[in-house]
């Protein structure tokens, strides 16, 4: 049987849900599978900037796990996702091979059990559970499980997403974060995070500016992106409800009521222009059913 697996891009930390919050976006990348009599091919897989292809790392994971073995196939991939933008391109790969592998092999993992895979090699959940189940989502990794929760959202909202031309490498931003932190900083946070979690299933986005500011790690990554304050400062000037670095960057996201969309998304581009700054600016939907699988003919 022909299938096809469809996986949203993702932006996570939010701002001050630094490792915990992230949100699917309408940016895909999609893999075709198909019997074939023998052997395995692997057709377009992604450039994840010199990274692993995680499409087939997370087919073997599912088949060794599992302890079945992978039947023939060929795998053809397309994506739409921008590597190395802070949009959660490698945690898309993995989730759209584990799933893949699952499908193939006769789906023996349950979606937590390929949650807690994809959270393992990962290292947090953020990007995976968002590209995964779908929404904004909470995840946590507990002394004995993984734990995801979908925030329900209390009105519309689009994301507005600036992707410069540019790489920003996830170790890069990484290693800019300091290993310890000042207790205000850390309460500054705790604070913030959870005003972020009420504000958006309350409804109350204009609390978004003021949730979304970060003092754990966007301090210190926009040190080496410097479009990031200016752009976040524009944007809230011209209407957004609230704007951070997305992920460990070098893209900027931003909340907006979906009529102020376009408006937004000019001013990120005429921001970029005046500090020429290559990129552009992006209007995507919040995307609420996650990861898909449908059969094709």
């Amino acid at each position: 049987m022909r299938f096809s697996v469809r996986v949203p891009a993702s932006s996570a930390n939010l701002g001050s849900g630094f490792d915990t919050l992230a949100v699917a976006l309408s940016l895909f990348t999609t893999v075709t599978v198909e019997p074939t009599s023998d052997g395995f091919d692997l057709d377009g897989g992604p450039d994840l900037a010199g990274g692993d292809n995680l499409i087939e790392q997370g087919m073997w994971l599912a088949s060794s796990t599992s302890g079945l073995a992978l039947p023939p196939c060929r795998v053809t991939v397309s994506s739409e996702i921008p590597v190395a933008r802070g949009l959660g391109s490698s945690a898309t790969a993995l989730i759209a091979g584990l799933l893949v592998g699952n499908r193939l092999l006769g789906s023996p993992l349950t979606e937590q059990r390929i949650f807690e895979l994809a959270t393992g090699i990962e290292g947090h959940g953020d990007n995976v559970s968002a590209s995964l189940f779908g929404g904004v989502t909470l995840s946590l990794i507990c002394a004995d499980r993984v734990v995801c929760r979908q925030l329900p959202l209390g009105g519309a909202l689009q994301v507005v997403l600036f992707v410069p031309d540019a790489f920003g490498l996830t170790a890069d931003a990484r290693a800019v974060v300091p290993s310890s932190i000042p207790r205000q900083d850390a309460v500054a946070n705790l604070g913030r995070c959870a005003l972020l979690v009420t504000s958006l299933m309350s409804g109350e986005f204009d609390l978004l500016g003021e949730a979304m500011q970060d003092t754990l790690h966007q301090p210190y990554r926009s040190a080496l992106f410097p479009h990031v304050a200016p752009m976040i400062e524009r944007a809230m000037e011209q209407g957004a409800y609230g704007a951070c670095l997305s992920g460990a960057g070098p893209s900027v996201l931003t909340f907006v009521d979906p009529e102020r969309a376009a408006h937004v998304a000019d001013v990120l581009n005429g921001e970029a222009r005046n500090r020429e700054v290559p990129g552009s600016a992006i209007v995507l939907d919040i995307v609420h059913e996650g990861a898909t699988i449908s059969d094709s003919v």
